[in-house]
């Protein structure tokens, strides 16, 4: 009789011990994305961070299989791209064994290359389906975008083409008309909706470290406009990572007063030049961060090159550098503004340690090497060098 109830005391430990679910130490990502040649590189970049990432892990495609192994001490969202190429599929990423599956087309837009994703699944992440959750409030909003904008399709239509042609005339009466003010009626109603459903969202988290990540993921940049958000935040919320992200973006370290950091990079022909020798015997010298695809970085071009063309002959040095991902890019823009300063690309990632967030970034240094401002533009600039000189 004890040794019957020995046995059966075993095997209910046995059971026990194999039913508990053990958690899982790694993280095991893998899965098949159609479309995908062989020898196709996947990467896994930090997301919502608002900074351009560096991919912390890479996989081979083979027969349009994938697969990545690591370890994560906390959830983070991540982005599943194809290297080299704009798309990419958001993914909360914890120690779990998780599947994804997906399809894949490649786009081609001038030098650039695109990759569509569609029919995603992805299974095994309890924390990926939360993250769905929290954020499908934007499939909604995106919805509501799309339907007034297929409302007034026709109206868009011909303004474009007005616009392409140059045609003021058009312009005008199509601006001035029944149809576009509709259209920009309904546009106003539509981002009012998007910063109330956003700031709700937010709040709606704002005890734990996905408040945080729903703004991030949410906003594409931040203003002072949202410190009332972050201050509402409780402080485990701003002690998380993301919370911590948040706080570096809406209270920024500042340049200002100290001494401008070296740096060395190429300029189109592949030459070299350091900071300091460009920066040798200057009064004054303007460093701008700029890229091809940034509008109002171009906008502000004509105003550099009027400065430059009142000042350089009084001492002062304009240094442009690009932080463009291609080349190609970078050069088809430089031969179109034609600027007249030394023009430098980023391949250093030089923009992090000027603590660049947002293009164009403008930084003024004194000969002594301290940058004095980062924050002027346009006649707030020139008025600022007219008075130095």
């Amino acid at each position: 009789m004890n040794k019957n109830i020995r046995v059966l005391v075993g095997i209910c430990l046995l059971l026990v011990f194999f039913s508990c679910k053990q958690p899982a130490t790694i993280y095991m990502l893998s899965g098949k994305i159609n479309g995908l040649k062989d020898g196709t590189r996947l990467e896994l970049v930090p997301g919502a961070t608002h900074s351009d990432e560096k991919a912390v892990a890479e996989s081979t495609v083979k027969d349009g299989r994938f697969s990545f192994t690591g370890k994560q001490d906390e959830p983070r969202l991540f982005y599943l791209r194809v290297a080299g190429t704009y798309g990419s599929i958001p993914l909360m990423l914890e120690n779990a064994k998780i599947n994804l599956t997906a399809n894949a087309v490649f786009s081609e837009s001038g030098s650039n290359s695109s990759v569509n994703f569609s029919d995603v699944q992805l299974t095994g992440s309890e924390m990926n389906d939360l993250y769905m959750q929290k954020m499908a409030f934007k499939d909604t909003l995106n919805q509501r975008y799309d339907a007034y904008h297929k409302a007034h399709e026709a109206m868009l239509s011909a303004l474009s083409q007005a616009r392409q042609s140059k045609n003021r005339q058009q312009i005008d009466s199509i601006q001035n008309g029944a149809d576009y003010k509709a259209f920009a009626k309904a546009e106003k109603a539509f981002f009012d909706r998007v910063e109330t459903t956003t700031n709700r969202a937010v709040m709606e988290n704002k005890d734990s470290w996905w408040g945080p990540l729903v703004m991030l993921q949410s906003m594409s940049y931040f203003t002072d406009g949202q410190k009332p958000l972050y201050e509402s935040f409780s402080q485990e919320a701003k002690d998380s990572y993301y919370g911590k992200l948040v706080y570096k973006e809406l209270f920024p370290e500042k340049l200002v007063g100290k001494t401008v950091p070296d740096f060395e990079l190429q300029d189109r022909s592949g030459m070299v030049f350091q900071s300091s020798t460009l920066m040798e015997g200057k009064k004054y010298v303007l460093i701008d961060f700029w890229a091809s695809w940034c509008a109002p970085c171009r906008k502000e071009i004509p105003n550099l090159k009027r400065i430059y063309e009142h000042f350089s002959g009084k001492g002062l040095q304009i240094i442009s550098i690009s932080i463009d991902k291609r080349k190609a890019d970078w050069l088809k823009a430089l031969d179109e503004e034609k600027m007249p300063w030394p023009n430098l690309m980023d391949d250093k990632g030089i923009d992090k340690q000027f603590l660049v967030k947002f293009i164009p970034a403008l930084f003024l240094i004194d000969d002594k090497g301290t940058v004095i401002a980062d924050d002027l533009r346009g006649e707030a600039l020139y008025k600022k060098l007219e008075k130095l000189f």
